[in-house]
């Protein structure tokens, strides 16, 4: 009984999408940090690196997740576990060189 009811069709995301879509991401991030006390802080650069990086045309942003797992609570992780973060840090996120770079903003 395999038909089809309706056919819907989906418009490409753009990079503003994809942009709002990493704010959204970096927003649920933060709200885990919270408990830490701790909070993220980025600039529009790292903003559009990750959109450029999470996405792709095939896939949308699937992709996405993927990448702010690997640039950035990876990153995170390692940084917390060494304890470079106290509870109150503000955590900026920079970019340089192609690569994402942590540091504590008291």
């Amino acid at each position: 009984m395999n038909r089809i009811d309706e056919i819907i069709i989906f418009n490409p995301l753009g990079k503003e999408e994809i942009k709002k879509i990493v704010d959204i991401q970096l927003s649920e991030v933060n709200q885990r940090l919270k408990e830490k006390d701790l909070k993220l802080e980025y600039s529009e650069k790292v903003k559009n690196y990750l959109a450029e990086k999470g996405f792709d045309p095939d896939y949308g942003a699937r992709p996405l997740r993927r990448v702010i797992q690997r640039e950035i609570l990876d990153s995170l992780a390692k940084n917390l576990l060494e304890g470079k973060f106290k509870e109150g840090t503000k955590i900026r996120i920079n970019l340089e060189d192609s690569t994402l770079t942590f540091s504590a903003k008291n």
